[in-house]
């Protein structure tokens, strides 16, 4: 169709939109006569015939709706979403921006073979009493300067999306976001130091975001002088409100410290001295290794994309190498099962195929066929736990039993063997302090973890929650209320590890309710609770037998007196008969027992 012809039909479309529409006979005949419209018997306007509407003026088309259509960023969703990601109020927004810079600090020292070091500054913008300063420092490997700018100015950049192993991060928005919501809240830019070695230049900038680009949009670049020999360090101004309690940033960086005792953290607040966190191990935790997906943890489409950008030039080798636990006669008998279901493809043929020339129904019939074959679970050498002896260490670091006699402050750990849930494997494990020094009786404490970051929102959404919650703690001589906390002088502490955590939401507070994972919860959870059980016990019994003690002393000295007159002693072996009675109570009532 022609130009002219097509103006040509968009100037009769808009004549049709716009001319009244005739008005129906019966409309007419209605407007002539109304006298005698009046002079029938008056009935009500419901029984009268319902004149025909006029048909209604068209808004738009769909030429019209299209120029009003575009993409948008991800930068430009989040700006108005990002109470998804963690920064729905000024308090929550301030600690979001702690974790996220604090996460990456660790990982990055992590993996570059350093241990942690990490400074965090908050103070006071003079002038405004909504608006706070964020410092995080570390002295991790650094940053090379080109990439400066993607990391903390681009959301849903990062290393960490597509390599299946432990980490922190997992979606790379997290610092960008952070960045996102002090340029929105203050219009104040993006200030980072980064060095990466001690010979090498310190490489300042100052960015902001180009939300509608999703890009970062530099102020400045230069070299300064910088007093550490590498290192990353992150400068943001925020709206915020900084508050103290469970869900502050000191408790956040409390529990960090519990959950990574490798870590040296510092942290000065608004007011008030400055809190050091020593190192409690100066090991780095085992490095996890990247592993491929498992077959039983991909799903149809995941199959179909994988075909689609493999370099694989047959499907035997396309699932030996691209999958984890598929050796080569596995892949083969596979193929031959999937080959059963494709009438049109012989065994021979489907194994030298190009994965890329699948069609949906063969890929559907060896997806079928992949989730039917029992396979060894997915290696965990992806995995890096806490380890029992490390999370002793953090509990007893942060509840340190003092004065207290060690058979009053009890503290165990429980690392459970690595288990899966949807082809991805994850490890529990549970740390529980119990004792003098404690609070007395309030509900016990419970700190949840996620490959080493405290979750402190949304507990009762949490799966760590509901295994708590659903243990029958008075079983193990500790009272509990129906459906909620036991009662006691208790922390509970829990991390799950996992190479791809299943939260429920992107700001990453709350664990999603996987049978696999609950039960592997409860059963550690159990392990630790009959190891305080006996603790509990046996500190009833000691205490009961200092009382029975208490009270049959209150009778020696007549005793002794009584058999001394029966035994006919003199008088001055009284005190030996009472001391003979001393020790015979002393070993048969349990020995030395403190009070």
């Amino acid at each position: 169709m022609s130009q002219e012809s097509l103006g040509l039909f968009d100037a009769l479309e808009e004549i049709e939109s716009s001319e009244p529409v005739a008005a129906e006979p019966a409309q007419v005949e209605a407007t002539e006569a109304p006298a005698q419209a009046e002079a029938v018997d008056e009935e009500p306007e419901e029984a009268a015939e319902p004149a025909a509407k006029a048909k209604p003026k068209r808004r738009s088309n769909a030429r019209a709706m299209a120029k009003g259509q575009r993409a948008i960023s991800i930068s430009e969703f989040f700006t108005k979403n990002r109470h998804l990601l963690g920064f729905d109020n000024p308090s929550k927004a301030l600690l979001t921006a702690v974790r996220e810079a604090v996460d990456n600090s660790l990982d990055a020292a992590e993996e570059a073979g350093i241990l942690p070091d990490i400074t965090v500054e908050i103070s006071s913008v003079k002038g405004h009493s909504d608006r706070y300063r964020m410092l995080v420092r570390d002295l991790g490997p650094g940053i090379i300067k080109r990439q400066i700018g993607k990391i903390f100015g681009k959301l849903l950049y990062g290393s960490k999306f597509h390599r299946l192993k432990q980490s922190r991060g997992q979606q790379g928005i997290g610092i960008s976001a952070a960045g996102m919501y002090a340029q929105i809240t203050t219009g104040r830019d993006i200030e980072v130091i980064s060095k990466t070695g001690q010979r090498r230049p310190a490489n300042r900038v100052v960015m902001r975001i180009d939300t509608k680009r999703n890009e970062p949009k530099f102020k400045s670049e230069e070299e300064v002088d910088w007093d550490y020999d590498h290192g990353t360090q992150i400068v943001m101004v925020m709206t915020a409100v900084y508050k103290g309690g469970k869900h502050g940033v000191a408790e956040f960086l409390r529990q960090t410290a519990l959950s990574n005792p490798h870590a040296h953290i510092e942290f000065q607040p608004p007011k008030g001295e400055r809190i050091v966190y020593e190192r409690q191990v100066h090991e780095l935790p085992i490095e996890p290794v990247e592993i491929q997906p498992h077959p039983h943890g991909v799903e149809l489409g995941i199959l179909m994309r994988m075909m689609a950008d493999t370099k694989r030039r047959n499907l035997t080798d396309f699932l030996r190498e691209e999958f984890c636990r598929v050796s080569s006669r596995v892949a083969e008998e596979m193929i031959g099962d999937a080959a059963k279901k494709i009438p049109d493809r012989s065994r021979s043929q489907l194994i030298r195929r190009n994965p890329k020339m699948m069609q949906r129904h063969e890929a559907e019939a060896l997806y079928q066929v992949m989730q039917d074959t029992k396979l060894m679970s997915p290696p965990t050498n992806c995995l890096s736990p806490i380890g029992p002896d490390a999370m002793i260490k953090g509990l007893f670091s942060l509840f340190d039993p003092g004065e207290f006699a060690e058979d009053e402050f009890f503290v165990t750990s429980e690392t459970r063997s690595p288990a899966v849930y949807r082809g991805n494997p994850f490890q529990v494990e549970v740390g529980i302090v119990h004792g003098k020094g404690l609070q007395g009786d309030t509900q016990a404490e419970v700190f949840r973890f996620a490959n080493r970051v405290p979750l402190q929102y949304q507990f009762g959404a949490c799966a760590v929650t509901k295994a708590v919650t659903s243990l029958n703690w008075r079983q193990y001589h500790l009272q509990q209320p129906r459906g909620g906390l036991p009662i006691g002088p208790m922390v509970v502490a829990v991390h799950i590890a996992s190479g791809w955590v299943p939260y429920t939401s992107e700001s990453k507070e709350a664990i999603a309710h996987y049978p696999e994972i609950l039960a592997e919860l409860r059963l550690a959870l159990q392990v630790c609770a009959r190891r305080l059980a006996k603790h509990i016990k046996r500190k009833r019994r000691a205490a009961d037998e200092l009382k029975k003690r208490a009270y049959i002393s209150n009778y020696v000295g007549p005793i002794a007196e009584a058999l001394a007159e029966i035994l006919k002693r003199p008088e001055g072996e009284t005190s030996a008969i009472e001391g003979h009675l001393e020790a015979i109570i002393t070993e048969t009532r349990g020995g030395d027992i403190k009070a």
